[in-house]
């Protein structure tokens, strides 16, 4: 049974940063894309990043490019997403998801992600 467990959010200011973490057990995480959405108040849930977990290919939305960054530790089985210059309207849970890509390509898309963790709270507040 794969399961995913994301901890390290929090309170952070504007322009602040924040890294959350997702470690995941029960897979073997090779052909693994992983990837992390977010949902706030009210909105849909939306793509942040993905990455692949052999060769580490990653991917990002537009609006996070440049300040996001995800990465993976082999050994923990744990990805990282370490976000920088945070804006309010960033706050909402932050889930991460995981499933097979035998391309090797991360993939950004909500639905073909079958295992999901149970989210972790990130408000961006002064």
């Amino acid at each position: 049974q794969v399961q995913l467990v994301e901890s390290g959010g929090g309170l952070v200011q504007p322009g602040g940063s924040l890294r959350v973490s997702c470690t995941v057990s029960g897979g073997t995480l090779s052909r693994w894309s992983m990837g992390w959405f977010r949902q706030g108040p009210g909105k849909e849930r939306e793509f942040v990043a993905a990455i692949h977990w052999l060769g580490g290919r990653r991917a990002y939305s537009d609006s996070v490019k440049g300040r996001f960054t995800a990465s993976r530790d082999n050994a923990a089985n744990t990805v990282y997403l370490q976000m920088n210059s945070l804006n309010a309207e960033e706050t909402a849970v932050y889930y991460c998801a995981a499933d097979i890509s035998t391309s090797m390509i991360p993939m950004t898309t909500v639905g073909v992600y079958t295992y999901w963790g149970q989210g972790t709270q990130v408000i961006v507040s002064s």
